[in-house]
């Protein structure tokens, strides 16, 4: 990307987390319709707790600083600790729709990728993406935002919004909740993701925690449902 396009930063970062991305983030809940369907999210105020809930415990604390060190990582040129990473987060997948629904991401936004001139054109770039045999979405998605020179803050930011609206999406259909409703709750958790991307920029890697019970529970019993729309 020529410095002298200024701005260009900023739609490759909306390209990235946009939900026209073809990496089929719309068919996951994960977790969130087997919360539904036993009966603990009737309505708005619970459907906020249980999203605000995984964005406070599970992204903002685990993948979030991870998203921030492998985007240090791809630019510094450090394959081995992106494979570490990448390692760390296939093993933190506590169930197999989880594990696949990361891999899954992964392999469609690399194979994107690497189709895409505006990142073939980064030295190195597509054979060090192809690396891994299975690549973890938030790696992948580390190495556009790393090529493309988005800073750390507003790529979290994206990222972030990203995942939410995603889950408030899935919500408003399998609750289900009025467009007006999932808004309120695009507007009212979103607040609260510029104080989560200052957390996660400054958080050592030794604090970094997934720790959701909830959602370990809610995945695995998603697995075995009988009627889903969605894939975990």
């Amino acid at each position: 990307m020529s410095p002298s396009q200024p701005g260009l930063a900023l739609v490759r970062l909306l390209q990235l987390a946009s939900p026209a991305l073809p990496v089929g983030a719309y068919t996951y809940s994960q977790g969130l319709e087997w919360a539904v369907e036993e009966g603990g999210l009737k309505g708005e105020p619970a459907v906020g707790q249980w999203i605000g809930d995984q964005l406070e415990w599970n992204l903002a604390g685990f993948e979030a600083p991870l998203v921030v060190a492998a985007m240090a990582a791809w630019s510094a040129g450090d394959d081995e600790r992106l494979a570490r990473l990448n390692g760390d987060f296939l093993a933190s997948r506590e169930t197999a729709e989880l594990r696949a629904e990361t891999v899954q991401m992964g392999y469609s936004l690399r194979r994107l990728l690497t189709d895409l001139e505006v990142f073939a054109c980064q030295d190195g770039a597509v054979d060090r993406l192809a690396a891994p045999e299975e690549i973890a979405y938030p790696i992948a998605w580390a190495a556009a935002a790393s090529s493309w020179s988005v800073a750390p803050t507003d790529a979290l930011t994206a990222y972030l919004w990203s995942w939410l609206e995603n889950q408030v999406m899935a919500a408003v259909k399998c609750v289900p909740l009025g467009q007006s409703a999932g808004q309120r709750l695009l507007s009212t958790l979103g607040e609260r993701i510029p104080g989560f991307v200052a957390e996660a920029l400054a958080s050592p890697e030794v604090a970094w925690s997934n720790f959701a019970p909830g959602l370990a529970i809610a995945s695995s019993r998603h697995e075995t449902q009988y009627t889903r729309l969605f894939r975990s």
